[in-house]
């Protein structure tokens, strides 16, 4: 198990079927947000073509301020840890610079009966750079 700082910033804008009927983000929206941000660092890696499978294990979110539609946000994410066959990351949404969710998810990569398996040395090495 290693601690790692490998990160990546999404921006995004809050759309309409983001919001509840209150017209505030419905909280699914910052899980979306965060997977994106998720598959953006897979894509910056150059892992994205065979990234694998990797269900969600745990995923947690503090809602600190209200977000609703069009206000734009920065989504960033980071590698937290990297163990033998799981990903944990944490992740912070944003706008102007303010945190209004911070939270986190951790993934284990499974073979194709869903049984965890190793990481592969190719994604360590690139969640290591």
């Amino acid at each position: 198990m290693c601690r790692l700082s490998v990160e990546h910033l999404e921006r995004d804008r809050v759309a309409w079927v983001d919001t509840d009927a209150g017209g505030r983000i419905h909280f699914t929206a910052a899980f979306r947000w965060a997977e994106k941000a998720e598959t953006g660092l897979a894509r910056k890696l150059g892992l994205l073509d065979r990234w694998g499978s990797y269900p969600r294990r745990r995923v947690e979110a503090e809602f600190l301020k209200v977000l609703v539609f069009e206000d734009e946000i920065e989504v960033r994410i980071r590698v937290e840890r990297v163990g033998r066959t799981s990903i944990t990351y944490a992740w912070e949404i944003a706008k102007d610079g303010e945190p209004y969710v911070v939270g986190g998810h951790t993934v284990v990569f499974v073979d194709g009966e869903g049984r965890p398996e190793p990481l592969t040395d190719e994604i360590r090495a690139a969640l290591s750079a």
